[in-house]
């Protein structure tokens, strides 16, 4: 006779199929998509930017779920991403300092 979890019996020569459920995390899942399709379309003005900050806060509040790789990962990646945009604004801005002839 073998016991199963839960103090159940079964016949012997059975066979036991224990199927665990997968954790899985939505919100960290979410952030990493958005991250890394807002660090391909960060040079677009509004798009760029609205992914960008969903991917960061969905990706924030998915480090405290489990599992949290993704999370992690996306967080990371939101935060380069938030350097790329900063390159741009820089860049953007200078162009139209130089361009004005300001200097």
């Amino acid at each position: 006779m073998h016991i199963i979890p839960g103090n159940q019996t079964c016949p012997p020569g059975s066979t036991i199929i224990i199927n665990e459920k997968r954790r899985s995390n939505g919100l960290g899942t979410a952030g990493f998509v958005l991250a890394v399709i807002g660090l391909f379309v960060s040079w677009i003005p509004v798009l760029g930017w609205v992914v960008w900050a969903l991917g960061l806060i969905f990706s924030f509040f998915g480090i405290f779920k489990s599992p949290r790789g993704l999370a992690v990962a996306g967080f990371i990646i939101s935060v380069i991403d938030l350097l790329v945009l900063l390159a741009l604004f820089v860049l953007i801005g200078g162009a139209a300092v130089i361009s004005s002839g300001m200097m």
